[in-house]
């Protein structure tokens, strides 16, 4: 038997946050459109889920989420190497000169 669609209210019972949140992660697209079922108009839509492919969409958003900040990150960390780097290589040490 497959896991049934259930409601917003459901959803957001499920993951203890509020239906403006499932309305928002729908919008900001955590939720992708082929986790859920949109009938009606565009004005006032009714939306159903199943949980488990809602819990799959949020678990590959975040891993994206924290795989992007961390590629940020090293590339950040890669840039500020790279221009120390090139403020060394500028300078000229001459350690034999007396002081």
């Amino acid at each position: 038997m497959s896991e049934p669609f259930v409601p917003m209210e459901d959803v957001a019972k499920h993951f203890s946050i509020s239906v403006s949140t499932v309305r928002t992660w729908i919008r900001e697209k955590h939720i992708p459109e082929d986790a859920y079922i949109k009938v009606g108009s565009s004005v006032k839509p009714i939306y159903r889920f199943r949980i488990s492919d809602v819990e799959s969409a949020l678990t590959l958003s975040r891993y994206k989420e924290v795989t992007a900040s961390t590629d940020q990150e090293v590339a950040e960390e890669e840039e500020a190497m790279n221009n120390i780097q090139s403020l060394e290589s500028g300078y000229e040490y001459d350690l034999d000169e007396d002081q």
